[in-house]
């Protein structure tokens, strides 16, 4: 059984199978996981990976026994763990508590330049930028700190763009009940700018609109309220 329980409400976590584990965490956008993924505490996998670490640096010709780098495997280890890669442990989804909109607050909300953090999947380097997200209420509404919650847990996992979007849209509508929900990223590759073509300027924009966000008026001041 998983050491991970997920937090989805109404369910009762020792039922779940680690199937059934794998795909409420995946949501609709998939990040890529195999069946035994949630089977070591992040201890294990610190240690784990240290110790993975700790190769490929003598065989990239370090001198492990250097004061300057005798604990980097570790570090590296904890850092991935603790901090770039904490999206990949369950445990570490920010539980959303929603609130009577007793103010009756029926227009669009806009959560604008939320900080993104996160890891291109194929080279390991880092994604940054910012990130723009709305919602209609649907009689509900959420602390405005876990929509930048929200951002950052999916965003701390290997990713590609166009897929870590897509999750972000997915969570909110599932915490807001609620299909009237837009994302918009625009972030810097380190992958593009520090290998390959090496370009510095350029940068990735991905959206995702449903619900209300379909309607081209809407989709308009929604735009018009991020470029402000």
């Amino acid at each position: 059984m998983s050491a991970y329980p997920l937090k989805v409400s109404n369910i009762n976590h020792d039922d779940l199978l680690v199937d059934d584990i794998i795909h409420q965490f995946n949501g609709i956008a998939k990040t890529p996981l195999h069946k035994n993924a949630f089977e070591l505490s992040p201890e294990q996998k610190i240690e784990k990976i240290a110790a993975h670490f700790s190769e490929i640096l003598h065989t990239l010709g370090m001198d492990l026994t250097d004061e300057s780098i005798k604990d980097t495997p570790l570090r590296v280890a904890k850092m991935y763990v603790n901090e770039t890669f904490k999206g990949l442990i369950p445990d570490n989804e920010p539980s959303i508590t929603q609130f009577a909109n007793d103010y009756r607050y029926s227009q669009m909300l806009v959560e604008k330049s939320i900080t993104v953090f996160s890891t291109c999947e194929h080279h390991l380097v880092p994604i940054h930028g910012k990130a723009h997200v709305a919602y209609f209420s649907s009689g509900k509404v959420i602390g405005l700190s876990k929509l930048n919650r929200l951002v950052d847990y999916y965003s701390r996992r290997p990713q590609v763009q166009e897929r870590l979007t897509i999750q972000i849209a997915d969570a909110l509508k599932r915490a807001l009940n609620s299909n009237d929900v837009a994302v918009v990223i625009d972030a810097h590759h380190m992958c593009v700018a520090s290998r390959g073509i090496r370009d510095v300027n350029s940068s990735t924009v991905t959206a995702e609109y449903s619900g209300k966000f379909l309607n081209p008026e809407t989709r308009k001041e929604f735009l018009e309220f991020i470029r402000g």
